[in-house]
């Protein structure tokens, strides 16, 4: 609307040769930044021209079988069939790929004006830990801190931190972090510092004299390092005392026993360490409020992991605070720049994109990472390539932190959406045509939709509510009874009520204390039971990637997400940097999405006829059907051996007409790629990481993934794969990188390795023994084994232990042991009869 009026504005003024004043308060808050045309078109030609090609491909495979090694080569067609529908669906939803630019003076112009009260929504934040011991409280502080000291208002800012392991030192930790945050705070804000979670901040070089820094600044620098250190002495000495648990368990300053003590069964527990009545920094200001949460855990209860800890967040802070907007972030994602929050508003808060967005994504960037990348562990190519292209279709998936929500949509309601995004999708259009007449589920939706923008009055008496909350009316009250929002929602009145106020707040005449009773009752075990929290409300049970699921719900309804990447990243991680960590880390994420597979909630099957758009479901297919490329995969790794072994090959002798066909095959996945990189900005070493780690990853947590999810879901066995022993290396830099934890996940991809070596070594040994014309069939054989190896060679590397210090005597018996095998095969020479043996030796007998 204020995109068009101002074109009418500019237009008229052009027509009357008057000069164009605009508004910049009423301009939008964002902006695409198309690609450039010559860039994607040409992306789109070679996609098409790969179809193309694979379709020739196919049919020289098919019509050509290899008569004397038809099992081999029946196995390699079904396994490039698999591998080039998995290319469809991981392509295609990069088909309109696009960048954003936010314009952050407007936002300030429009609803932060110097001088007047902010007109910025509220937001609630969420941060999630478990385990303290795995979780260091210093890193979940960090993150805190840097919340705390963000660019936005104060009394809009609320810090919820849920503790699901109920641990008494992540209660202490965030007491500590509290008092420092009264002296880190105003420091961070006074000086515009970035980042601000303390530890990364000071780990920054920075040279005095060439940035002309003011000697008072480097003064307070320096006392405030030293308080943090302090603080850190205070940390580490909570986690040092936390190392042995009492017999009788931990007890607080006042003698009674921590209620916490066993985390499978304790109350709910909340505490306000920092409110906008109560908190204030060393200059007298306020500082956002700060929140422990624990939610009460009783045998027999399904608690549903990070799912259920983050639904009991939602209600919390929906009865405290009920900040318009939700953003959670994992314990190990500080902000990293102090703008993050109103970049996100950019977006939330346009009158254009905000009725209809149900979360802006961020992506993820890691600290603490090699410089090489050696298991992809920045995930570049998903982040900057994938998420980009669904960026221009519904938006990006959500990837479980750094993620700021449209409340209302966690809450199940529908967008409000203009006729024109309920028209049907543009791929069914330009293939069908136009539509001459509105069919029945076009209407439907469209009637559905309006009657979210028609202003109705309250269903029930809001007076009656308890604790004095007024009348508030809203257009959605008319289509529930408080009976079924009781089922829907839960009972609790006060809960209910906030569900109403789409703008955030809670009444000023509310008791805080029987806010915070309210707050108790609401994160208790059996609040959830008989309704929809976990199934169509907040985050969705069914799975341990409740990310994927979550997006994907609010998809299907109709929400579009954005992807916003700002030149400074808004949000930065820690990442498991080691082998073994890294792979368990990707089996869960694979287990996840079996699980969805198998699922009421599998986008292959699930509401068809409703919003969601064709590309967007292509991708949650292709996310929750990668696991079983790993079964082709690891067949395909291990053909090139068994060629070598029995001296067959899988693919017949090649004509000129047939070699074209090949070397164009080739040529478009170079050329795919490449123009990725083009249009993304990544570099060919990351590209490369990421292939590699495809490779890694199929041939060994995919696997599992696929199993262990069969077993769930078909017998009900639930079985973890966990580290059974752990050699550490000695400290220096990335001394977690050369950490060896020996697990089950390394023994497929090893046996991979092994059995191309071996089949390598056989190969050259025969051609040896062959003569000369045996070598040209050989090389094409060895091409695919090194294909092999080059892919695993980062696993093989990370098996061998620190860089560059791979023991001589290794090297030595793996030289010799390879000799003595060659030697060992080329006097065996398994490939021949007796009978051509006899012969070659000169002996003649009946058969002569």
């Amino acid at each position: 609307l204020y995109v068009s009026e101002l074109i009418r504005v500019y237009n008229f003024c052009f027509d009357f040769a008057l000069p164009v004043v605009v508004d910049d308060a009423r301009l939008p808050l964002s902006r695409i930044v198309p690609i450039p045309a010559n860039q994607l078109n040409l992306y789109r030609i070679v996609i098409i021209l790969r179809l193309i090609i694979l379709c020739f491909f196919f049919q020289y495979r098919v019509s050509h079988p290899v008569r004397d090694a038809y099992g081999l080569w029946l196995v390699s067609v079904i396994c490039e069939i698999w591998f080039a529908l998995s290319w469809l669906l991981d392509q295609f939803p990069k088909w309109y790929p696009i960048n954003r630019e936010t314009y952050l003076d407007r936002l300030a112009l429009r609803y932060d004006r110097e001088g007047e009260p902010s007109q910025l929504c509220p937001i609630d934040i969420f941060v999630s830990t478990v385990d303290p011991l795995k979780e260091p409280p210093l890193i979940t502080a960090n993150t805190v801190l840097s919340i705390l000291a963000v660019d936005y208002p104060v009394d809009k800012v609320s810090c919820y931190v849920s503790d699901d392991g109920s641990a008494m030192l992540t209660f202490e930790s965030l007491s500590e972090t509290a008092e420092f945050a009264r002296k880190w705070v105003p420091f961070c804000k006074k000086h515009n510092i970035e980042p601000r979670a303390p530890e990364f901040y000071f780990q920054q070089k920075i040279d005095y004299l060439k940035d002309k820094i003011q000697p008072s600044f480097v003064k307070e620098r320096r006392a405030m390092k030293r308080e943090y250190e302090e603080f850190k002495i205070r940390i580490n000495a909570l986690v040092a005392k936390a190392q042995k648990v009492p017999e009788e368990g931990w007890t607080m300053a006042d003698g009674t026993a921590w209620p916490g003590n066993n985390p499978r069964d304790h109350p709910g527990m909340i505490q306000v360490f920092l409110g906008h009545s109560g908190g204030l920094d060393t200059d007298g200001n306020e500082l956002p409020r700060l929140v422990y949460v624990s939610r009460e855990k009783r045998p027999g209860f399904q608690h549903h992991k990070k799912a259920g800890a983050m639904n009991a967040l939602i209600r919390v802070s929906a009865v405290l605070t009920n900040g318009a907007y939700l953003l959670n972030v994992d314990c190990d994602h500080y902000f990293n720049s102090s703008k993050a929050l109103r970049e996100a508003m950019c977006f939330m808060m346009d009158p254009a994109l905000g009725r209809k967005t149900c979360y802006v994504q961020f992506p993820q960037r890691f600290d603490g990472i090699d410089l090489h990348d050696r298991y992809a562990n920045r995930n570049i190519v998903f982040f900057d390539i994938n998420m980009k292209g669904l960026d221009g279709i519904q938006g990006p998936m959500y990837v479980g932190t750094g993620c700021c929500f449209n409340r209302q949509a966690l809450y199940g309601y529908d967008p409000v959406l203009t006729e024109a995004d309920l028209e049907p999708n543009i791929v069914v259009k330009s293939c069908c045509g136009g539509r001459k007449k509105k069919s029945k589920s076009y209407m439907d939706n469209k009637n559905r939709m309006m009657k979210r923008t028609e202003s109705s009055a309250p269903i029930f008496n809001m007076e009656d509510i308890e604790e004095g909350i007024e009348g508030y009316e809203d257009e959605r009250s008319m289509l529930m009874s408080q009976k079924r929002l009781e089922k829907r929602f839960g009972q609790s009145p006060i809960f209910t009520a906030s569900t109403f106020m789409t703008q955030g707040g809670i009444p000023p005449s509310t008791n805080p204390a029987s806010l915070l009773k309210e707050a108790i009752h609401v994160i208790s075990c059996g609040y959830e039971d008989k309704t929809e929290w976990g199934k169509e409300i907040g985050w969705i049970y069914g799975s341990v990637t409740e990310d994927i699921l979550t997006g994907f719900k609010m998809h299907a309804r109709g929400w579009i997400s954005i992807y916003c990447m700002p030149p400074r990243p808004c949000f930065k991680g820690s990442a498991p940097i080691n082998l073994s960590d890294r792979l368990n880390q990707v089996l869960r994420w694979a287990l996840g999405s079996v699980e969805i597979l198998f699922s009421r909630h599998c986008p292959i099957w699930y509401n068809y006829g409703g919003r969601l758009k064709l590309l967007e479901r292509v991708a949650y297919i292709n996310t929750i059907v990668y696991p079983l490329t790993s079964l082709p995969l690891i067949a395909y790794c291990v053909l090139p051996a068994i060629c070598l072994l029995t001296n067959k090959f899988i693919i017949p002798e090649i004509s000129n007409y047939a070699g074209m066909f090949f070397i164009l095959m080739f040529a478009s996945i170079f050329a795919t790629g490449i123009l990725e990189l083009r249009w993304s900005g990544v570099g060919i070493e990351d590209w490369w990481r990421n292939e590699q780690f495809w490779v890694i990853g199929g041939t060994s947590a995919h696997l599992f993934a696929v199993f262990q999810g069969l077993l769930k879901v078909l017998a009900g066995i639930d079985t973890n794969f966990t580290v059974t022993s752990k050699a550490n290396d000695e400290d220096g830099d990335f001394a977690e990188l050369y950490v060896f934890k020996w697990t089950s996940l390394l023994i497929p991809p090893t046996t991979v390795l092994v059995i191309n070596l071996v089949g390598m070594v056989a190969g050259i040994s025969y051609a040896i023994n062959s003569g000369y014309q045996s070598w040209g069939p050989l090389f094409g054989k060895l091409f695919f084994s090194i294909w092999v190896i080059l892919h695993l060679y980062p696993f093989l590397k990370g098996l061998m232990g620190k860089q560059n210090r791979t023991p001589t005597i290794v090297i030595v018996w793996s030289i010799l042991l390879a000799s003595i095998f060659s030697l060992l095969w080329v006097k065996i020479d398994p490939f021949i009869s007796d009978t051509q043996k006899a012969v070659a030796m000169g002996q003649c007998g009946v058969n002569c």
